[in-house]
């Protein structure tokens, strides 16, 4: 019998984390990355199999690549939008997902499409503000390089097409892709633990692995642009794409947190 990892929660967080490894487990199985295997869960606990790690390896990184192209592609319905929520969470939470100890907003399947600047913006930049400014770790000058950055990206000026594979709008997302939720499975591909599954664009997840130095993301670069070629300027846009992550840990952690996430953001001005 396998082993078991246990991971306890409320009730809203053990119910997001649950839906989305389920719709990643259902990626993984058309040949998408690998995700923590779901086993037993109950209203404020979740069991996954426990994965065996080893070393990272410029392989194993290159064939991660590969198949998390295939995971942010995959949509039966054809149809997915910025901040949707994954299957199986919704209204009995008000839309609202977890990532840390923050709130995520997320909109329902089928709702009105929105550009990438205008979710980025209102959903996963400004809602931060707040939190980040009560612990110091963002001053009123500081707020207001973010909030003009969330104008620029309203205006448009950081739509960029979503990588070849991806046919919706938005594409399947971890969420949470920093090295810490990346585990490096003993002779097999990397496994995915932890999630706030989204849509979003794929930009992001492949910015956030470069948060925390996530090993060998060139070649996990790599494996993935064979797959599912990155639109131009990707590269340029990595910073961008880190800021939501970046202002979630200045919202719950402070410190330093905020004066990286306004380094960051002034380099979009």
């Amino acid at each position: 019998m396998a082993a078991l990892f246990t991971k306890t929660g409320c009730a809203r967080a053990i119910a997001f984390e649950v839906a989305g490894l389920t719709e990643l487990q259902a990626a993984a199985d058309d040949g998408g990355a690998p995700v923590a295997q779901l086993a037993n869960w109950g209203t404020t606990q979740l069991q996954t199999t426990v994965i065996t790690t080893g070393l990272p390896s410029a392989a194993a990184a290159r064939e991660f690549g590969a198949r998390l192209a295939v995971t942010h592609a995959w949509c039966p319905a054809q149809h997915r939008v910025f901040g949707q929520a994954p299957a199986g969470f919704g209204a009995d939470w008000d839309y609202t997902g977890v990532m840390g100890q923050a709130d995520l907003p997320l909109v329902p399947p089928g709702s009105a499409p929105r550009s990438f600047g205008e979710f980025y913006a209102t959903d996963r930049l400004l809602p931060y503000l707040p939190a980040a400014r009560d612990n110091g770790s963002l001053t009123a000058a500081d707020a207001a390089v973010i909030t003009q950055l969330a104008q620029r990206l309203r205006d448009g000026i950081f739509d960029a097409p979503q990588p070849a594979l991806i046919a919706t709008d938005a594409a399947l997302l971890h969420g949470d892709l920093w090295a810490g939720n990346l585990l490096w499975a003993r002779g097999g591909t990397p496994t995915l633990i932890d999630p706030a599954c989204q849509g979003g664009h794929a930009e992001s997840d492949l910015a956030q692995l470069q948060v925390f130095h996530s090993p060998h993301t060139a070649e996990i670069y790599a494996g993935y642009q064979e797959v599912s070629p990155l639109a131009d300027g990707w590269e340029e846009r990595i910073g961008l794409h880190q800021l939501h992550i970046l202002l979630v840990h200045a919202a719950l952690f402070g410190g330093s947190y905020g004066h990286q996430t306004v380094a960051v953001a002034r380099r979009y001005l």
